[in-house]
């Protein structure tokens, strides 16, 4: 987007409803575009590729002419633009502006809008700056240190990971174009996004109105300095989190040095949980020569919380500076200009001591527990979103595991998770498996390898027998000390239950008894 369109007035929402009834009839949604564009040109716009679409929207009924004005920004005749949307109203409060005169007249989008599906179908739209959600691969470079980017992989990322139980309070600090607080409205009675650029809270404005959702409380600052001390039942945050050596693009570049923006996110994010709330983060962190990055994240976490942290992928210095040049556009300057901004990129890292840059998911849940969890971990591995309940059932197993000693845990009965399959390897033809591999086919999709006892226990967990009584049949059959047995495999069924394996079924008031 041009600096000029960014200093263009924005729209207001008073009339949002007229505008999302003409989008609504024309079929400009979700689905409509996938039915009117195909697959391959609405996955080529996922790409931020646009010819496709163009291609496939020659025509002049209404929903080519919303195609064409609100997701590929394109000028469309006056007579056409009247046919799909109410054209004056449109005009009037700032979505559209005019073009040339007479016969020749053309009306055009002062911002973007992207039909967007709900997790209950419901029909959503993301209004962000021009050229922020399609039109073409260079990034957002040169769009202008205020910009407001529309719907992304890092925005649906975190929309697929929070937790999405009642909640009375939310809180989506650096809200951008207000997609986490649209999700957040839906089972939040009251949502307050914040954001240290004024102009994405316009836009989140424009977006709760436009897919009829509740209004939020919207305040302008820095992280949670808007809402004082105030407390919330959930905070989600996609931060500016990228790590650079200095803050040109309010989107993305934290401001302070180094990984300090996400730490304090973080940090500060304990004091203002209530008990048993939950607050999700994407965020960068630095690899430091000498130190263990796990250490260094797990410093992070603030006391009173537990917490679930997955590194979902890292590059070195080198890549992460280069992806994040050419965001800014910064490959596009006279090689003399490029390389000057690489060094300087280059140079804050070595004075940090920084050889890579991790990048993942921070889940901190307020609990009063004497021994916190904290589980940090790396998972490159592809996922099935969306996870909020996966991330639910992961403290809950916590929670369980830490009121369990041996004892307990062999006195309690097992169910194995209805996903799981188990895979054998070995060679072919061989009359035993080399080894047994336990899969799950949804949510973190693990896999675990388990030795012939584990395989056994794992095949016969059916919520029947205590964990105890199987592990003596076990004995029996393989010929084994059943004391020796009971005492070596607690920890192994503790791994199986942490993993989400196998799922408790009760909770014995005397685990003795039924031992």
């Amino acid at each position: 987007m041009s600096t000029t369109s960014q200093t263009t007035s924005l729209p207001v929402p008073d009339r949002a409803d007229r505008l999302r009834a003409a989008f609504l009839a024309a079929g400009f949604t979700a689905d409509g575009l996938l039915d009117r564009l195909g697959a391959p040109a609405y996955a080529a716009l996922a790409r931020s590729e646009t010819v496709p679409a163009l291609r496939a929207t020659r025509g002049t009924g209404p929903l080519d002419s919303l195609v064409r004005l609100f997701l590929l920004q394109r000028s469309v005749p006056l007579e056409q633009a009247k046919a799909a949307l109410p054209l004056d109203e449109a005009l009037a409060d700032g979505w559209l502006v005019r073009d040339g005169d007479g016969a020749a007249e053309t009306v055009r989008a002062t911002v973007d809008v992207r039909p967007y599906g709900g997790p209950q179908g419901q029909d959503w739209y993301i209004v962000s700056d021009l050229g922020c959600a399609v039109g073409g691969a260079g990034g957002a470079g040169g769009r202008g240190e205020g910009v407001v980017l529309g719907v992304g992989g890092a925005s649906t990322t975190l929309a697929g990971l929070t937790v999405r139980t009642p909640v009375a309070s939310a809180l989506d600090v650096g809200t951008g174009s207000g997609i986490q607080a649209l999700h957040a409205a839906q089972h939040a009675t009251r949502v307050t996004a914040t954001d240290l650029n004024p102009r994405a809270l316009v836009f989140t404005r424009l977006t709760l109105a436009l897919s009829d959702a509740p209004e939020a409380e919207l305040h302008t600052g820095s992280l949670y300095e808007p809402v004082g001390a105030r407390t919330y039942d959930l905070i989600v945050s996609n931060p500016p989190f990228v790590i650079s050596p200095g803050a040109r693009l309010t989107y993305r570049d934290g401001g302070m040095s180094g990984d300090d923006l996400c730490r304090t996110l973080v940090q500060q994010a304990g004091e203002r949980l209530n008990e048993g709330g939950y607050a999700q983060f994407l965020a960068n962190w630095e690899h430091v020569e000498g130190e263990d990055w796990k250490e260094r994240v797990r410093s992070w976490v603030p006391r009173g919380c537990d917490a679930w942290i997955i590194q979902r992928e890292f590059q070195d210095v080198t890549q992460y500076a280069e992806l994040w040049l050419r965001d800014a556009g910064d490959h596009r300057a006279l090689p003399e200009e490029y390389a000057a901004r690489y060094e300087e990129w280059l140079d804050a890292f070595e004075a940090r001591r920084t050889r890579a840059i991790g990048f993942g998911w921070i889940t901190l849940r307020k609990a009063a527990a004497e021994r916190p969890s904290i589980v940090v971990e790396e998972w490159p591995h592809p996922v099935e979103q969306p996870l909020g309940d996966t991330v639910v059932a992961h403290f809950a197993r916590q929670d369980y595991l830490r009121r369990r000693d041996d004892a307990a845990l062999l006195a309690d009965r097992f169910v194995l998770a209805p996903e799981v399959v188990q895979e054998q390897v070995g060679r072919p033809g061989a009359e035993d498996p080399e080894h047994v591999i336990l899969r799950q086919n949804r949510g973190m999709r693990r896999a675990t390898r388990v030795d012939t006892v584990g395989a056994g226990f794992a095949g016969v967990c059916d919520g029947s027998l205590t964990a105890g009584r199987i592990l003596d049949a076990i004995a029996q059959l393989m010929g084994e000390d059943p004391v020796v047995l009971r005492d070596r495999t607690p920890q192994a069924i503790r791994l199986l239950v942490e993993e989400g394996f196998l799922t408790p079924v009760d909770e014995p008031a005397d685990p003795a008894a039924s031992a």
